[in-house]
């Protein structure tokens, strides 16, 4: 089913208010841009270090290289190929920059001290020494196994995962995203569908999605754990749901054509910046399930 006007509208908002960036990603995914301007664009936010820093996940406005924000950034990559060859070597030195800040135990902080001397939100806080967090590092090391990257930090990531999802218990909706990441793209399929059943059974069970699809807040639903019709928690969900969100999903967005963000952010330019973020985001999902036409 189509949906008229929502590209229009979307793509107004766009170019009025998003980042160089985003309107390069927007431009490529729904448009006549190129994959070089994209990966260009995410250049700038490399640093000398070969992590990403410079606000590219926009909550904090740290300068320094964080992994939150080398996610973001192969992420990004991942949507425009990693078949290129400035792509490639960006995503290796993101690889070095990986290896220089793991921990002992072979993954990546949820955030480094650098972060607090900047403007944030309150959760980008850190201790002096932070232990290795399934946040990002499952996401990560999901995105470059599913690429076929070959680093030695991928292998020292890929079991410091299986150790620490072999024990997990959480129910945080980010760790279990990035843990879902991680399964959907391992290449290990019979261990990946017995951890899959047992974390998605205590994921269901603990309520942590938002099933009603107008439910405020911060919250995650099913969308926001299945994107795509390929994601490996679609089956989670019967499709009387998904249709549902999908319908609550077109209905959020704005007057101005763009969606919004349901947190605080740092200040009125992080809102923006996230705004473009996740208006792509919004439009991705609606095209992979058929209710864009472009």
């Amino acid at each position: 089913m189509d949906s008229p006007g929502i590209l229009e509208r979307a793509e107004d908002f766009i170019w009025r208010n998003a980042r160089l960036l985003d309107r390069h990603r927007f431009a490529y995914l729904f448009g006549r841009g190129s994959r070089e301007a994209v990966i260009a664009a995410l250049g700038v936010y490399q640093n000398d270090d070969g992590g990403f820093g410079n606000a590219l996940e926009p909550d904090k406005r740290c300068p320094d290289s964080q992994p939150v924000d080398v996610e973001v950034a192969l992420r990004i990559l991942d949507e425009v190929g990693f078949d290129d060859p400035l792509a490639d070597a960006i995503m290796r030195r993101a690889c070095d920059f990986l290896s220089m800040v793991m921990t002992p135990e072979g993954g990546v902080p949820f955030v480094l001290p650098s972060v607090r001397g900047y403007p944030r939100v309150p959760w980008w806080n850190t201790d002096d020494d932070p232990p290795a967090s399934i946040n990002p590092t499952a996401a990560i090391a999901g995105i470059l196994l599913k690429n076929d990257t070959c680093h030695a930090w991928v292998g020292q990531a890929t079991e410091f995962c299986w150790r620490t999802i072999a024990t997990s218990e959480t129910t945080d909706v980010h760790e279990l995203a990035c843990i879902f990441t991680f399964l959907e793209h391992c290449p290990d399929r019979a261990r990946t569908e017995a951890e899959f059943a047992r974390i998605a059974e205590r994921m269901l069970a603990a309520g942590v999605v938002a099933l009603a699809p107008e439910a405020p807040g911060y919250v995650w639903k099913p969308l926001d754990f299945a994107p795509t019709p390929e994601s490996i928690c679609r089956r989670l969900f019967d499709d009387d749901v998904i249709a549902a969100h999908l319908d609550a999903l077109i209905a959020r967005q704005q007057p101005d054509g763009g969606w919004p963000i349901s947190w605080e952010p740092p200040s009125p330019m992080a809102e923006l910046e996230w705004r473009g973020f996740v208006t792509i985001a919004a439009m991705k999902t609606l095209r992979a399930y058929g209710r864009l036409r472009t």
